[in-house]
């Protein structure tokens, strides 16, 4: 059983709001080493942490963004929830610029 996840790796049955079906398959998850050798993620190694930088958003818009990107990376890497860190760095209209324009003179 991989230490990211709670089901041992094979094939799990999993169903989709829409009524149908698949299977998971869940291997035990590898990691390139410094030498570029493949070995086994170990659990003392670093969780993610994702840093967004965006303009100012509601609480509701932040909460739905950070589950969406802790589903990603659940789904993606099989860590488990609680080890995903989003931080939200967010930056007011008058000092962001594109295009050599200030989104606040947009």
């Amino acid at each position: 059983m991989s230490p990211y996840c709670s089901k041992p790796a094979g094939r799990h049955p999993i169903s989709s709001s829409d009524g149908s079906r698949s299977d998971l398959r869940l291997v035990p998850s590898r990691q390139r080493d410094w030498n570029g050798l493949t070995t086994q993620r170990r659990k003392e190694d670093p969780m993610p942490i994702v840093t967004v930088l965006q303009g100012p958003r509601t609480p509701e818009l932040k909460r739905e963004l950070v589950q969406k990107v802790t589903d990603a990376f659940v789904d993606s890497l099989g860590v488990p929830a609680e080890s995903v860190q989003v931080w939200i760095q967010e930056t007011p209209p008058d000092s962001w610029a594109i295009g050599g324009t200030l989104t606040a003179d947009k």
